[in-house]
């Protein structure tokens, strides 16, 4: 039988309930993925306590990705084998050993990522790509100032907006933070906590402020 994380009534937790689950056979267009690592995100915590309603209702199984290995195909599928390494992001399902979910949306793992890596990372890059691609185009030459650096989000943001030529200006709560922010991509870190992140980028900028800020914290923030 498979095993899955349940979660019947939100709370704390105590509301996982590691129980028997069964996950079904790949109808078509489908297939079956054992998994070898899944992600872990804040979503996953607002659904359990109820802060965020789950989207597919009670009981439901949490975890929005998951990386691992084709066991089954449904008919209709060419684009993965049985055997192939693959990662996703999808609605909650990803707490449980084995998962059916749409075969074309399964991304190939390259030999050189790790299964760990794929699934910490798929829902982060994904979400730096909207951001810096997408919500705004960053190119060579722009002023940025991404809030919550040492963040998953912030940490891959970083290296890749300095990849596209930005200069990147980052905050961060306490020195640790502020100096794993540093070691991916920023050229300058400020402590919120200690530091006046206005007048900072004012002095980094000369004045020029930014082209764009990225702020996904919020009160604390969005005045400044």
């Amino acid at each position: 039988m498979n095993k899955s994380i349940r979660i019947h009534a939100v709370g704390g937790p105590e509301a996982l309930v590691y129980e028997d689950f069964p996950c079904g056979e790949p109808g078509p267009g489908e297939a079956l993925v054992h998994h070898t690592a899944i992600g872990v995100n804040f979503i996953d915590v607002y659904f359990r306590t109820g802060l965020y309603p789950a989207p597919i209702g009670l009981p439901f199984t949490p975890g929005a990705e998951a990386a691992g290995v084709v066991e089954a195909v449904g008919p209709g599928v060419e684009t993965v084998k049985p055997g192939d390494r693959v990662v996703y992001v999808g609605p909650p399902g990803a707490y449980a050993q084995r998962r059916v979910f749409p075969a074309d949306r399964l991304v190939p793992i390259p030999d050189a990522i790790d299964d760990r890596t794929a699934a910490a990372i798929l829902l982060k890059g994904m979400t730096a790509e909207y951001l810096l691609r997408r919500t705004f185009p960053v190119k060579a030459g722009d002023t940025i100032l991404f809030h919550a650096a040492a963040g998953g989000v912030g940490i891959i943001a970083g290296q890749w907006a300095r990849h596209l030529g930005a200069t990147v200006i980052g905050t961060a709560g306490g020195a640790e933070k502020v100096a794993l922010a540093r070691a991916n991509g920023y050229d300058h870190v400020i402590d919120y906590r200690s530091q006046d992140f206005v007048a900072e980028v004012r002095a980094f900028t000369g004045g020029g402020l930014c082209d764009v800020v990225y702020d996904s914290v919020g009160v604390d923030t969005f005045p400044g």
